[in-house]
């Protein structure tokens, strides 16, 4: 064999390397490609639009890359088996181009451009369509060929080759994505995203005043009352009841107040008429459907019940609201954070704060499938009102309590333990 020919095999094995890199490189690009981030570059590149239309059928793809990289790797396995011989003679040739070649497909036909691939998939994946889909058209029946046999192996191995691929996400996933976005993505907004995902898993009854903390008019004070009420009141709505709050008739909308000091004679019937319907609701209903209940009904205040109909508080639009964007409102003008943070790490909690608020507050993660306020989880630890303070540790926080008033806790010190979750209780 002549110098000319020598140099013409190790052209051809140079290429074939190269072809080997391409194809192995397309498969980690196109295979790398975020779909949700494909969707969206569709509408503005046409190498996004080729890649998206080989992804739609991904067996022929894999079959198309595969029979291009499988043909170079052969032929460049025979090129190298050649080139050996010339060099070592027949004995050694086998073994010599075999070590030789492996270590030159490693480094330059599939680590080197499957890493560049993977580092940069749109990049690699986006060109690589240029040549992949008019090959798809040339070798066409040679990948129906391969994909027909390669389905039916797969049939008798019992799995549906023909099964579509779900693509879509839970609300797990979304928040896991929020997560890895959060870079792209400001802290506000990041915020806000979470709370839409979360309102699925919240019901009214995690975020609504409490029964016991209600304002409203009873019908039987007399009337100076019921105007003084009106006049100082920081809330906007407020329930008319007769005697109990479980009597509920009415929701009296305070600016109404203004018609009924124009009027030389307030009664309790003119309250009663200037009042809106009450719009009752489960509290087992989640924010997301009490949100579009909210919208149907033109409604923005609700009494919430439980299933024996007994009024267990209230919720508004802003409650719901702020479940997404966070506090952008205040009740009342002197308002007391409910979990205070110390200097050593530790909080200052208040017992009637609720269980969500405590986690976000703190970042924790206290059950949420139970009590709903840090008081009702004290009691559930403990089974009984203490007597006096006492200590207890809850899913690895310890809690020692402050202040108690005879019916509930009503401060709390918190901190988070180091070792494992322990739940335990004790005396302090």
């Amino acid at each position: 064999m002549d110098e000319s020919q020598t140099w013409m095999l190790w052209s051809t094995l140079l290429i074939l390397l190269l072809i080997s890199a391409f194809f192995s490189g397309s498969e980690t690009g196109m295979m790398s490609l975020n779909r949700y981030r494909l969707r969206h570059q569709r509408k503005k590149s046409s190498g996004a639009r080729r890649a998206a239309k080989l992804l739609a059928t991904p067996d022929r793809l894999i079959g198309l890359i595969l029979i291009g990289n499988n043909a170079a790797n052969i032929l460049a396995a025979i090129i190298a088996n050649m080139l050996a011989i010339l060099y070592v003679g027949e004995a050694a040739a086998p073994w010599v181009a075999t070590a030789t070649l492996t270590i030159l497909m490693l480094v330059f036909s599939e680590v080197t451009p499957k890493t560049i691939a993977a580092q940069n998939p749109e990049w690699f994946a986006f060109k690589a369509s240029h040549i992949l889909k008019p090959l798809m058209m040339i070798i066409w029946p040679l990948v129906w060929a391969v994909n027909k046999l390669t389905n039916g192996l797969i049939k008798l191995l019992g799995f549906d080759p023909n099964a579509s691929h779900d693509d879509g996400l839970d609300t797990e996933e979304l928040r896991s994505v929020v997560d890895v976005s959060g870079h792209k993505i400001s802290d506000s907004h990041q915020g806000m995203l979470k709370g839409i995902l979360d309102l699925e898993n919240v019901t009214v009854e995690d975020i609504m005043i409490p029964r016991n903390e209600i304002n409203g008019l009873d019908l039987k004070d007399d009337i100076d009352t019921l105007m003084a009420t009106m006049l100082k009141t920081e809330y906007t709505r407020l329930p008319l009841y007769e005697g109990d709050i479980n009597n509920i008739v009415g929701i009296f909308h305070i600016r109404k107040a203004n018609h009924l000091l124009r009027s030389e004679h307030v009664t309790h019937n003119a309250i009663k008429r200037f009042s809106e319907e009450p719009y009752f609701i489960p509290d087992s209903t989640t924010l997301t459907n009490q949100l579009l209940n909210f919208k149907t009904t033109r409604n923005r205040f609700a009494v919430v019940v439980d299933e024996y109909g007994e009024v267990k508080g209230l919720v508004t639009l802003e409650d719901i609201l702020e479940e997404i964007v966070g506090d952008f409102t205040t009740n009342t003008a002197d308002e007391v954070d409910e979990v205070e943070c110390r200097g050593d790490g530790s909080f200052v909690i208040d017992g009637a704060a609720t269980i969500r608020e405590i986690n976000k507050a703190t970042n924790w993660s206290l059950p949420t499938d139970g009590p709903k306020t840090l008081n009702g989880l004290a009691l559930e630890q403990l089974e009984s009102i203490p007597d006096g303070n006492v200590s207890f540790i809850i899913n690895g926080y310890r809690f020692e309590t402050i202040e108690l008033n005879g019916k509930m806790i009503r401060k709390v010190s918190a901190v988070r333990l180091n070792p494992e979750p322990v739940d335990s209780a004790r005396s302090a």
